[in-house]
């Protein structure tokens, strides 16, 4: 069974930083380009950034800079490294394949990211 779990939010301040870790099982995790969305309340999901299974990245222009996406294979972990983070970061942030749509792969549970002024 396909199975996401985003973890490491919280609240910080404007400034600070903070690191997501998102696991997947191995069925969606395998030669995918994973990517981590967020969703603000009232807004749409948007991609933020993503990695492919050989680690090259894309980065939205509004975290390009700020946020660094990795990934470890042998753990089907994907990681956010947000840094510099603003009060417009603050979303609820999930990962998932970028092929989601094709794949049919469900969306976890999501990790709060809040980041105070």
């Amino acid at each position: 069974q396909v199975q996401l779990v985003e973890s490491g939010g919280g609240l910080v301040q404007a400034g600070g930083s903070l690191r997501l870790s998102c696991a997947a099982s191995g069925s969606i995790f395998s030669n995918n380009v994973m990517g981590w969305y967020r969703q603000a309340p009232g807004k749409q999901r948007d991609l933020v950034a993503s990695i492919t299974s050989g680690g090259s990245t894309n980065y939205a222009a509004s975290v390009k800079g700020r946020f660094t996406i990795s990934r470890d294979n042998a753990k089907n972990t994907v990681y956010l490294q947000m840094n510099s983070l603003k009060p417009e970061d603050t979303a609820v942030y999930y990962c998932n394949a970028l092929l989601y749509y094709v794949l049919g792969t469900p969306w976890g549970q999501g990790t709060q990211v809040t980041v105070s002024s």
